[in-house]
């Protein structure tokens, strides 16, 4: 929340947040529509073998999740509701893959830069499942925030300069339209 000093009130400070669940290219397209999100960028974080391709994290051979690291003002946006938005657009209960999209690479993960992040997503893990939104449990890993490899240039923006690709179509197209029915009220104006 904004802090006031004096007469003036000093913005609050940007927080970020690194998430995998499936293709970045998908949670890329929705985080950047989302009210509060000042950036998204994809990449790779979570394993193993420094500054990794696209390559050699599609053959599974690094350890390393797709992800996109999230910068937001927590003064619009709290951690806890990136967080709803983040397991609404994805699968949480299926280890290892998205749809089609199978292996390590794909896997359901929180990594956390913070004790306070932990505990959210902890906290709203438990609060899903007790909802009992999905037939199985949520699987989706919390671990501490991991080195994060900036993905390669032409996996920026990717959905918003290859709407035509038939994966962008297919599969993100949807996940996108989805969350605008879910939060028109969340969306960037």
């Amino acid at each position: 929340m904004p802090q006031e000093v004096g007469r003036m009130m000093r913005p609050s400070r940007p927080e970020v947040a690194t998430l995998a669940g499936g293709c970045f290219w998908c949670l890329e397209a929705v985080f950047d529509e989302l009210e509060g999100v000042q950036d998204v960028v994809s990449g790779y974080a979570g394993g193993s073998v420094p500054h990794p391709t696209y390559k050699q994290v599609c053959n599974g051979d690094t350890g390393h999740a797709e992800v996109v690291q999230v910068t937001f003002d927590p003064a619009v946006l709290s951690y806890r509701d990136l967080l709803k938005v983040f397991f609404a657009i994805h699968d949480p209960t299926t280890l290892n893959r998205q749809g089609g999209d199978v292996g390590t690479q794909y896997r359901s993960a929180i990594f956390t830069h913070s004790d306070e992040q932990e505990k959210a997503a902890d906290e709203v893990i438990a609060e899903l499942n007790a909802e009992k939104l999905w037939d199985d449990p949520i699987v989706t890993e919390v671990a501490d925030a991991a080195p994060f490899y900036k993905a390669e240039s032409y996996h920026q923006l990717y959905f918003e300069r290859n709407r035509g690709q038939p994966y962008c179509q297919f599969v993100v197209a949807p996940k996108v339209a989805k969350f605008r029915k879910e939060f028109v009220d969340r969306l960037k104006s």
